[in-house]
C-alpha cells in the first residue's frame, strides 16, 4: 500500500494572519512611546518658542492682541535688542558679565572641588570616609534656599556682603558633583589600573593627571555644565547677597526690572526688555550644552584593562 505524504505546511494562511497581527500589535506598543516623546517635546518647547517670538514684538504690540501670542506680529527684533543694551548706558552688558563671571568661576572650583573630592572618597581608605560620605549625601537632600539666611549671616560677620566672593564661595560647593565624581570613578577606573601605575613607580599625583584624570573627562564635563548652570540660574542667592544694582547677575537684573515693568515706571519698554534679555540670557547655555554634548560618554574605560 502506498502512503502519500504531503510536504506543503499546514495552514499558511494562519500563520500569516498570525503573524501579521503580532506585528500590528508591536507597531501599536512603539507608537505610544513615540506620542508621548512628542508631547514632552511640545511642552518644553513651547515656553521657549513663545519666548522667541515676543521677543520679535514690541510692547504695544504684545499686549494689543492683534496678533497670535504664539506666533511673529511686525518683526522689531533688532531694534528690541538695540533698547536692550542701550538701557541705562548698557546696564544689560555689565549684568551679563556679572553673569560670566560668576557661572565660570563658580563653576570651574566646583568642578575642580567635585572631583578631588570624589576621587579621595573612591580611592583612598581613611578614618571617617564613610561617615564623612554620608555627611555629603545628605547635603544633597537640604534645599539651596534653605542655606541661603545662613550664609547670609556667616557672610555678614565676615563683611563679604555685597562683594562677588558672596556668589563665587557658596556655588564652589557641589555636594551632587562630589557624589557623581566618586560613583563615576569606582566604575571607571579599575582598582587593577591604579596597582599597575602604583608598581611602575608613579608618584599618587602623577597617577591622578595621567591616568585617572583623561578617564574621568566626562562626569568632569558633565559636572561643569551642571554646576555652570546652575550658578548661571541661581537668584535667590544673589538677591538676598547683594543691595549695589551693579554686582547683580542676569537674573536679578531682569527680576528688577520686571518690578518696576509691572509698576509701569518710567514709560520705556520694560516688558520688551526682560523679555528680549531673557531670550539673551539663555543662548550661551545653549552654545555651551551644544558644544560640550560630545564629552558626555560614559564608560570609556570599561574594559580597558587587559
Amino acid at each position: 500500500m502506498t502512503v502519500l505524504v504531503s510536504t506543503t505546511s499546514p495552514r499558511p494562511e494562519k500563520r500569516r494572519s498570525h503573524a501579521s497581527r503580532e506585528a500590528s500589535r508591536a507597531g501599536g506598543r512603539r507608537v505610544l512611546p513615540h506620542l508621548v516623546l512628542v508631547g514632552l517635546i511640545l511642552y518644553f518647547a513651547l515656553p521657549f518658542w513663545w519666548l522667541i517670538v515676543a521677543s520679535t514684538k514690541d510692547q504695544a504690540t504684545l499686549f494689543s492682541g492683534d496678533t497670535s501670542p504664539l506666533w511673529f506680529g511686525k518683526f522689531n527684533l533688532i531694534d528690541n535688542i538695540q533698547l536692550l543694551f542701550t538701557y541705562s548706558n548698557g546696564l544689560y552688558w555689565h549684568w551679563l558679565g556679572n553673569s560670566f563671571l560668576y557661572a565660570l568661576t563658580g563653576g570651574i572650583g566646583a568642578t575642580v572641588i567635585s572631583v578631588l573630592a570624589g576621587y579621595g572618597f573612591a580611592q583612598y581608605r581613611f578614618a571617617g570616609r564613610t561617615p564623612f560620605f554620608a555627611l555629603v549625601l545628605g547635603s544633597v537632600m537640604v534645599p539651596a534656599t534653605a542655606l541661603v539666611i545662613p550664609m547670609f549671616v556667616m557672610f555678614s560677620a565676615t563683611h563679604l556682603t555685597n562683594t562677588m566672593w558672596a556668589v563665587i564661595l557658596p556655588s564652589m560647593l557641589n555636594p551632587f558633583g562630589v557624589y557623581l565624581m566618586r560613583v563615576y570613578t569606582q566604575d571607571a577606573i579599575p582598582d587593577e589600573m591604579i596597582d599597575a601605575a602604583r608598581m611602575d613607580g608613579a608618584g599618587e599625583l602623577r597617577i591622578f593627571f595621567r591616568v585617572a584624570l583623561p578617564l574621568l573627562r566626562p562626569a568632569l564635563v558633565t559636572v561643569l555644565l551642571l554646576s555652570v548652570v546652575g550658578t548661571w540660574n541661581n537668584y535667590f542667592l544673589p538677591l538676598v547677597m547683594f543691595s549695589n544694582p551693579n554686582l547683580f547677575p542676569v537674573t536679578v537684573g531682569l527680576g528688577a526690572l520686571q518690578t518696576q515693568a509691572g509698576v509701569n515706571t518710567g514709560g520705556q519698554s520694560l516688558w520688551t526688555i526682560v523679555i528680549v534679555g531673557a531670550l539673551v540670557s539663555v543662548i550661551p547655555l545653549i552654545i555651551a550644552f551644544l558644544t560640550l554634548q560630545k564629552y558626555w560618554q560614559g564608560g570609556l574605560s570599561l574594559g580597558s584593562v587587559k
